[in-house]
C-alpha cells in the first residue's frame, strides 16, 4: 500500500468535514468536529507546514464518532471519560494520517499498515454481525479481534509516537474490547440499542465507501 493511500485512509478518520451542521443536543453540547480540530490545531502548530494538508472525513465519519461518544458516556455515566475515549480516537487518527500524508512510514511499515487495515475491517464486520445476528455474539473472539488491531498499529507507529500517544491507544482498544463492555452493549435487548443500531447504520455506510 503506497504511503498516499495510507494517507487518505487515516486521514478520513482523522477529522469531522467541517462543513457539516452540527447536530442540536440541547443536553450535551460534545461536538467531535470541534474537538477534531482544535486537535488538527494543536498538531501542527507543532509542525513545519511544508507538506501539510488539511486532513478530514465525510459526514458518515463524523456522525460515527459522535454516536460513539453516546455510547461511551450512556455505559460509563461519566461525560468526561467519554469525551477522553473520543478526544483520544482523533488525536491518534490525526496524528497517523499526517504520517502517512508526510510519508514518514517505512515499506516495512506500510505492509504491517495494509495487515491492521486488514483485520480491522474483519473487527468492523464483525461488530455489525454481532450485532445483527441473533446468537452470533462471541466475546473471545472479538477481544482477541480488537487486540490484534491494537498490537498491529502499535507496530506501525511505535518508531515515530511518543509513549503518550501510545498509551492512549492502549487505553482506546482496552475499552472497546473490555468484556464486560461488550456483554452489555450486544446483549439481547439492552439499554443500548437505540445508539448502537446508530452506530450500525454509519458502520454500514462507512465499510460501504472503504473508511473503515
Amino acid at each position: 500500500m503506497h504511503a498516499a493511500q495510507l494517507a487518505t485512509e487515516y486521514g478520513r478518520l482523522g477529522l469531522v468535514l467541517l462543513k457539516r451542521k452540527p447536530v442540536v443536543n440541547m443536553s450535551d453540547n460534545f461536538r467531535a468536529r470541534d474537538i477534531a480540530l482544535k486537535a488538527q490545531k494543536k498538531i501542527l502548530s507543532r509542525m513545519s507546514s511544508k507538506g501539510v494538508a488539511k486532513v478530514f472525513v465525510d459526514d458518515r465519519m463524523g456522525s460515527l464518532l459522535d454516536n460513539v461518544y453516546r455510547l461511551c458516556k450512556t455505559y460509563t455515566q461519566n461525560k468526561k471519560e467519554a469525551e477522553k475515549i473520543v478526544k483520544n480516537i482523533i488525536k491518534i487518527v490525526t496524528k497517523i494520517g499526517l504520517l502517512a500524508r508526510n510519508e514518514q512510514f517505512s515499506q516495512d511499515e506500510l505492509v504491517i499498515a495494509s495487515e491492521f487495515q486488514g483485520k480491522f475491517h474483519k473487527a468492523a464486520k464483525t461488530v455489525i454481525s454481532f450485532f445483527e445476528v441473533d446468537f452470533s455474539y462471541d466475546q473471545k473472539f472479538l477481544t482477541q479481534l480488537l487486540t490484534e488491531c491494537k498490537n498491529l498499529l502499535k507496530q506501525i507507529v511505535q518508531p515515530h509516537l511518543t509513549d503518550k500517544s501510545l498509551g492512549r491507544i492502549d487505553l482506546v482498544f482496552g475499552f472497546f474490547s473490555n468484556p464486560s463492555f461488550l456483554d452489555n452493549v450486544f446483549k439481547k435487548n439492552s439499554e443500548y440499542n437505540e445508539i448502537m443500531t446508530k452506530i450500525i447504520v454509519d458502520m454500514h455506510s462507512a465499510l460501504e465507501q472503504g473508511e473503515l
